[in-house]
């Protein structure tokens, strides 16, 4: 495992900023991790980086732990903060040649040139960073991340405030990184979970409150109950209906259209197909019913 996050709490006075937190993330997994403002994310990702020490529990990084004094382990890990500090009065590859000898790096200009060419940054690698636009300069802060080679990318809120043309090169950026790369990304557009994530980790006031793939939770196989729509020939019994094994509630859309949820102890659709034929109905449709992350998200949270 290249993250392993153990019962880790920590606490800013009376408040407690995360609470017994505890997940794992495999080689080569790029994941979304979600949560509303002050659920604890950027005090997660502090720990994780070795930047922030827990009150209790463990972070460790490829099985090395991870602590504020263990400053070699940072050589594993390459970290983008959410406000991309820069030293904006240096030219790019002035800054990035600074960042890499903060690595020892020995083939610092080469590096340097890689991470150039990687992220895209050789039209304006001559340039001040005060004189890049927001997207080239979350290139600058992504070449500074990935400069020492890390096996483990840690980046918070990455792509806030650019524009549909840069959101897209940064996506795909990211997604080209990730292949050979464990990435976590902390973010609040749900577009960007969708589009780039295979996996979602949701916390909420320092609890893990959801942990699973894209379609697994949309799905409701993890966080919330299946949800079947079915469409008959005619209005059913609506008391036999209500007593198929596994239904926990019924809405009614028309006459002969409905959304039946589970109580999450089996799949409905067997049970529904059963009864359409012991009550000689014509099923017209029976599908099951995917909520959007947004929403799902929202329900995790309120």
């Amino acid at each position: 495992m290249s993250i392993q996050v153990s019962q880790i709490s920590k606490q800013y006075g009376s408040q407690k900023a995360l609470d017994q937190v505890s997940f794992e993330i495999g080689t080569g997994e790029l994941v979304g991790f979600l949560g509303p403002n002050g659920a604890g994310k950027s005090t997660l990702m502090k720990i994780i980086t070795g930047y922030l020490s827990s009150d209790h529990g463990t972070v460790r990084i490829n099985n090395e732990l991870v602590e504020t004094e263990n400053i070699a382990i940072r050589s594993q890990i390459g970290y983008l903060p959410e406000n991309n500090p820069l030293y904006t009065d240096l030219y790019v590859r002035e800054y990035l040649e600074m960042v890499a000898g903060f690595y020892r790096l020995e083939n610092k200009k080469e590096q340097v040139l890689k991470m150039v060419e990687l992220t895209g940054l050789k039209t304006e690698q001559h340039k001040k960073i005060k004189a890049l636009s927001k997207g080239f300069r979350q290139r600058v802060g992504l070449a500074q991340a990935l400069i020492h080679d890390p096996s483990v990318l840690i980046l918070d809120e990455p792509t806030t405030g650019l524009d549909p043309n840069q959101l897209e090169e940064i996506r795909q950026l990211i997604r080209n990184i990730s292949l050979n790369k464990t990435v976590m990304i902390s973010t609040h557009i749900m577009q960007e979970v969708e589009a780039i994530c295979t996996r979602v980790i949701i916390i909420n006031k320092g609890k893990l409150v959801a942990d699973g793939s894209i379609n697994q939770l949309k799905a409701g196989q993890i966080t919330r109950n299946q949800t079947i729509l079915v469409e008959f020939d005619r209005t059913p019994d609506m008391e036999a209906f209500r007593k198929i094994p596994g239904i926990k509630n019924i809405e009614r859309i028309s006459n002969t259209s409905y959304l039946a949820e589970s109580d999450n102890s089996m799949d409905l659709r067997p049970a529904i197909f059963k009864f359409a034929v012991q009550e000689k109905l014509i099923l017209l449709t029976m599908k099951e019913q995917q909520q959007s992350l947004e929403n799902l998200f929202q329900d995790l949270t309120k």
